[in-house]
């Protein structure tokens, strides 16, 4: 049998030829505001007759604008030095944002229906699929200001509310980091000393933790503003809104009730101990009494396996094997066809991440290959995400936009088949170890840093009702939130934490946090239930995941899982599964 070799580069010419020059390309973005011209003159002559009419134009205008806009992207992340494409991407925001407002005035239109009319419109044969997105829509523009009203409150958001959150990213860029490395003194941006926190010498975590430390404190007061200003915003419109809870834009985002994010939390909170022992035992492996917060991702092994591009995706592709053939045939189209670009060369931007080109209904996959474990699991996820798109072919566009707390399902599923297959095939004890280290540092990031972030954020909410919150408060909320989801298992915490996450300051998303615990649980669940069924799981998976955009996560999870969310069972389940690595952690370390 000949083994296929695997390109590490990818194919966008199969899209534009030329790149940011491409004159195909040009042509297109014209196209595109030729589109949303006509979109936006349907939209001022729309009744209820033409819904059908509006929606054909917006499927396709969105498709187009996704496809422009991920092209731009994937240019931009394999060279950051193309200026064409940086000025590409402006134009392209331009464009998205027109589509957003001739929504927004679309959404205005349906709210004008009246019910009757309305319930007989949603029982033609045509609407039915996109029933529940138009009435939630529907629901959604109800219960905002009147639209004059809303729109204001956008346009005063782009000075006010957004320019806060622009501000912070602007600090973040200035920040330097000043260690001393070698007998030299080193200016280091926030991302360069964040990676220090996984090198294997303690003396250099430490001396990174005071840098950042000091680093984060400088610029603590105008932060602080900035994160006053953003939460005293959000809680105006709020108010003006009529919304009682700061948690109803997040929960109806992520399509779910309050009940489920409680259950969530409770069943992982009962369920913390193990995680505590891990850390304690970690904390002895190294030779200390407590593990202090910059230790927690700390190596155990300075040994490292290393697999070339091919070698981790025929891995990939064996693993998947194992599953299902969708996913298997899939995955080595997404090889063969050039979908990857894993090149380990300069001039690329960090990060990994899977775009949609919903014309050509393909995806591209980016990130940077260097053999390690922790690089063949991220390939995986990647990967999970494209299948998610892949699953949903067919689905009408408006039933696409899922929410970020299901956005990991697929992803993280991928990711654990192979991380599953990566400890049973460890080459000896230590790599084992060092495995089951890397998939226990999941749990320890979502059941405990991501809880502290949520805790955290949820109090910060409630003491700015009644006013500015100083530093030395939002120090404290920190350290409160922290020791109580880490249940109080380190040394030392990281009270600056709330200035260096950048998740507290994006102002698209409020609670930035809780979905990507939902989503590593509801897949570990999965997950979980396609273990018991073995093989003949494929079918039914796909069909959850091609409901993901079309269904609250409660619905979703009764429908194909047969489970109810509100209740305990599912979430003590998918804590346990991830709570058995911790037992053979525990075992393998005990002498």
């Amino acid at each position: 049998m000949t083994t296929k070799t695997y390109s590490e580069t990818w194919d966008l010419d199969v899209f534009f030829q030329g790149g940011s020059k491409s004159e195909q390309f040009h042509t297109y973005l014209t196209e595109i505001q030729s589109d949303l011209q006509e979109f936006e003159k349907q939209i001022q002559a729309f009744t209820s007759d033409n819904l059908e009419e509006v929606l054909s134009s917006y499927e396709n205008v969105v498709k187009k604008v996704v496809q422009s806009s991920a092209f731009i992207g994937c240019l931009l992340a394999q060279d950051v030095t193309d200026k064409e494409a940086a000025q590409l991407q402006g134009k392209i925001a331009q464009l998205h944002a027109k589509l957003q407002v001739q929504l927004g005035a679309l959404d205005e239109k349906l709210v004008e229906i009246d019910e009757a009319t309305w319930a007989t419109l949603l029982q033609k044969d045509v609407f039915q699929p996109l029933e529940y997105i138009l009435n939630e829509r529907r629901r959604r523009a109800g219960d905002k200001l009147p639209a004059a009203q809303e729109k204001l409150v956008t346009s005063l958001a782009v000075d006010g509310y957004h320019a806060w959150g622009k501000l912070y990213n602007s600090i973040v860029g200035s920040i330097k980091v000043s260690v001393e490395e070698n007998g030299v003194n080193k200016e280091l941006s926030v991302g360069q000393a964040h990676n220090r926190f996984s090198n294997g010498d303690r003396a250099i975590r430490k001396k990174i933790a005071n840098a950042w430390e000091i680093a984060w404190e400088g610029q603590a007061d105008t932060i602080a503003a900035a994160l006053n200003h953003l939460g005293g915003f959000r809680l105006q419109v709020y108010e003006q809104r009529r919304w009682d809870s700061v948690l109803k834009e997040p929960l109806e985002n992520n399509r779910m009730k309050q009940e489920t994010l409680d259950m969530m939390w409770q069943v992982i909170t009962d369920n913390k101990g193990m995680l505590k022992k891990y850390l304690e035992r970690k904390a002895s492996l190294l030779g200390l009494e407590k593990l202090n917060m910059y230790d927690v991702s700390a190596p155990l092994s300075a040994e490292e396996t290393i697999l070339s591009y091919q070698e981790g995706a025929e891995f990939i592709t064996e693993q998947f094997a194992k599953f299902g053939p969708e996913l298997t045939k899939f995955t080595e189209k997404a090889f063969e066809d050039r979908w990857i670009e894993a090149e380990d060369r300069a001039g690329k931007r960090p990060g990994g991440f899977c775009t949609s080109f919903p014309v050509s209904g393909e995806s591209r996959i980016f990130m940077t290959y260097s053999g390690t474990l922790s690089n063949v699991s991220t390939l995986a996820h990647e990967l999970g995400h494209a299948f998610h798109q892949h699953a949903m072919h067919g689905v009408p566009t408006l039933n696409r936009f899922y929410a970020s707390n299901v956005a990991e399902t697929a992803s993280t599923f991928a990711e654990m088949i192979v991380a599953d297959a990566a400890v049973k095939y460890a080459k000896d004890e230590e790599e084992k170890i060092s495995l089951l280290e890397d998939k226990i540092q999941r749990s320890v990031a979502f059941y405990m840093n991501i809880h502290a972030r949520f805790l955290f954020e949820t109090r910060f909410y409630e003491e700015r009702r009644n006013g500015l919150v100083s530093v030395e408060k939002l120090n404290e909320l920190m350290v409160e939130a922290q020791k109580e989801a880490y249940c109080d298992a380190l040394g030392e915490y990281d009270h600056t934490f709330w200035a260096s996450k950048m998740h507290f300051f994006i102002t698209q998303v409020p609670f930035y946090n809780f979905p990507y615990t939902f989503g590593y649980l509801f897949s570990l669940g999965i997950y979980t239930q396609a273990l018991e069924e073995g093989t003949n799981y494929e079918e039914k998976y796909m069909a959850l995941l091609k409901d993901t955009a079309s269904m609250t996560v409660e619905d979703l999870a009764m429908k194909h899982l047969g489970v109810d969310l509100t209740k305990r069972d599912f979430w003590e389940k998918a804590v346990h599964k991830s709570l058995e690595d911790v037992e053979e952690f525990l075992k393998l370390t005990e002498k």
